[in-house]
Order: C-alpha cells, then sequence, then structure tokens
C-alpha cells in the first residue's frame, strides 16, 4: 500500500443486561478499575474468539490456535502420499517443525501420534497445506523457503489478529487490528444470584433441594473499541481481499458476543450506538469520555452517547479531521453522518476504502 496510513475505528456502545460473559479465576464477571470505581470489563481475548466463531458462521475461512500440529502435518502428508506410512509422516513432520524451529515437544524421540507443540501456535489451513505439499515435493527442506510458505496464505482471522512464535520471530505475523477490552460506561456493583434445583423424582413428603449455588453477574452499557490498520491488512492478504475482510471484521464485531454463560442469562443483545471512523493520520481510543463514571439518568445508554459524541469533537482539536465518519444509532448524531442500517454501513465503508485504496495505489 502507499505510504500514507489508512485506519479505520470501530466505537461500539452496547447495553447487556444480567449477564457473566467473561470469567476470572473465581468466576465471578471480570471487572477493571478505571476512573476510581469499579467497572464490568470483558477482555479482548474473549471478544476476538466470539469475532473468529462468527467468520465460521459466516462461511469465512479460518486459522487454528493449536498445540495439535503435528497431527495436522501427518493428515495433510498422508492426504498428498497415501503410501507414507504413520513413522514416515511423523518423521518428516518432525522435520519440518525443526527446520522452522517451533519447538516440539521430544521432536526427535516421541513416536505418539498426539504430542503436542510446547505452545499453541496460530495457523491457517492454507498454510498447512503448502508446507505438506512442499515437503511432498522435496526430499531436502530449506528453511528460507519454509519460513515464507509459513508467511502466506493467512487465514483473516490471522491477518487480522497476528502470530507471535517465540523461537522463530520470522514466523511473526503483525496484527492489523487491536481490539480493546470493553468496559463499563459508569460503575458497577457485583450482583449475586443465589439458585437451588429440586429433584424431579423427589417423594411428595420430602422436602428440600437436590443442590443449590450462588453465580456473580452483572449488568452495564460497555463501550468497545477496535481498530484496523488498512496498510498490514493488505500487506498480510492483498487489496481485495483486505476491503472484503475489513467490511467482515466491522460486521462481526458489531454482531459478535462471547458465550460465556448465555444459557443462564440469555443476554445476546445489539449495539444501541455505532460510530465507524476512517482516519489517515492516528487511531484514538475515546474511552477518556468515560474517565468520569456516567451518572444513571433513566438508563446509561442516552448520557453515554452524549458523552462520547462530546469527546469525539473535543479530540478535533488535537487529530485531524477524519476522511469519513458514519453513525447507525436508535437517536440522530451530531457528529457523524447518520445511517439507516447496517446494510447501509457496510456498503458505504466499501466504496470508500475501494475508492482510497485505489487512488492510494495499493501495492499488494
Amino acid at each position: 500500500m502507499a505510504d500514507k496510513n489508512l485506519y479505520i475505528d470501530l466505537n461500539v456502545l452496547q447495553t447487556v443486561p444480567s449477564s457473566n460473559l467473561n470469567r476470572d479465576d473465581t468466576g465471578a464477571p471480570k471487572t477493571a478499575l478505571y476512573g476510581s470505581v469499579n467497572r464490568a470489563r470483558v477482555s479482548s481475548q474473549s471478544w476476538k474468539r466470539a469475532i473468529r466463531e462468527a467468520f465460521k458462521q459466516d462461511d469465512i475461512s479460518t486459522g487454528v490456535r493449536t498445540k495439535d500440529v503435528v497431527a495436522m502435518l501427518v493428515t495433510a502428508l498422508k492426504r498428498l502420499n497415501p503410501a507414507l506410512n504413520d513413522e514416515d509422516a511423523m518423521s518428516k513432520a518432525d522435520e519440518i517443525l525443526i527446520d522452522a524451529k517451533i519447538k516440539n515437544k521430544n521432536n526427535s524421540k516421541n513416536k505418539n501420534k498426539d504430542k503436542q507443540l510446547d505452545a499453541l501456535l496460530f495457523t491457517s489451513p492454507g498454510q498447512i497445506a503448502k508446507v505438506a505439499q512442499y515437503a511432498t515435493d522435496n526430499e531436502k527442506l530449506n528453511d528460507k523457503e519454509l519460513k515464507d510458505i509459513w508467511k502466506h496464505d493467512q487465514s483473516l482471522d490471522l491477518a487480522l489478529f497476528g502470530r507471535m512464535v517465540a523461537n522463530n520471530p520470522e514466523l511473526n505475523v503483525d496484527a492489523s487490528a487491536q481490539v480493546a477490552h470493553a468496559i463499563s460506561t459508569h460503575e458497577v456493583i457485583p450482583e449475586f444470584d443465589y439458585f437451588t434445583a429440586l429433584d424431579d423424582r423427589k417423594p411428595e413428603d420430602t422436602n428440600g433441594a437436590a443442590m443449590l449455588g450462588s453465580i456473580a453477574f452483572n449488568s452495564a452499557t460497555l463501550y468497545r473499541y477496535a481498530n484496523l490498520n488498512m496498510n498490514e491488512l493488505v500487506k498480510n492478504l492483498n487489496s481485495e481481499n483486505a476491503i472484503k475482510g475489513a467490511v467482515a471484521f466491522i460486521k462481526d464485531f458489531i454482531l459478535s458476543m462471547p458465550t460465556g454463560k448465555q444459557n443462564t442469562f440469555a443476554n445476546k443483545t445489539l449495539p444501541s450506538y455505532v460510530m465507524i471512523t476512517i482516519r489517515t493520520d492516528t487511531p484514538v481510543n475515546l474511552v477518556s469520555a468515560f474517565e468520569e463514571p456516567v451518572a444513571p439518568n433513566n438508563g446509561y445508554i442516552k448520557p453515554s452517547i452524549v458523552r462520547f459524541e462530546d469527546e469525539y469533537e473535543t479530540t478535533l482539536k488535537l487529530v485531524e479531521r477524519p476522511l469519513q465518519n458514519w453513525v447507525l444509532s436508535k437517536q440522530a448524531s451530531k457528529v457523524g453522518d447518520n445511517v439507516a442500517n447496517l446494510s447501509e454501513l457496510l456498503n458505504k465503508i466499501t466504496t470508500v476504502l475501494s475508492e482510497v485504496t485505489q487512488n492510494e495505489n495499493i501495492n499488494d
């Protein structure tokens, strides 16, 4: 892509009822201390997984984060060469991983099909297939050629969220997207639900519950933020796929939700407010709008929107006015171009990204 920066800011305000979207080690909803008060929090990793699961629902090819890469390579090698026995396929898989400097527990000794990598590896189906094809076609492996294969054919989620290989930084993939931890715009006080369960076959003359317990929950208006570096996404994919990928990411960031305790609380909601901003200078997280917690005023969403749009206008004293700023909301925006629905928003984003990338003469 041309040297000029191109960033997309994704801002969402979403009210979630009683829920436990993302638990800590005690089973309670995660929290954060911000502006001297306790906030509800949903980790970025939790929401990124929800986005990756949404990609699958949209039939978008996704990568795999797993320690089970050996078995994937063995399967791919034997598919290409059915005459290969398990031991030879395992040996070839070991050789591939050794050349790539990817740590595999007991590489040269363990002949067990279930052997695992030392750490999770994020890879795409295309990379596994092409690595296996290269190893099948070449008796002697070249580490530089292998490295090149591991860097290409990225799935959308790998191109967005990146990969780190501690033992071989040459295999790292720079993330093109950043996702912030979602936090509530206001103070949250933890609550607990005490529950009991009855035995349906309990005799009528027997009292008491068969079990009892408690579960922590909260309800909140969340501020969610992410940004996307289009230059980096084009570098990881190509111009056409980067535009399609950006639109898919925006759609599924807006609509997805972590599934923690969803059967218990049925907490799936839709955002009340979405702002998508295309910038050429720097991404801007507007969480500072809520450092002073929003006070309830017949709810939190309306005052949160007012506070957010005021903060957006304040930032224009420090950064360039964006190329484009769209708002999808239940109430008319005073700072952005209002759109009627999600389809219109995604169509407008596609049009602008296509025009900008064409004018900027993107180099794939």
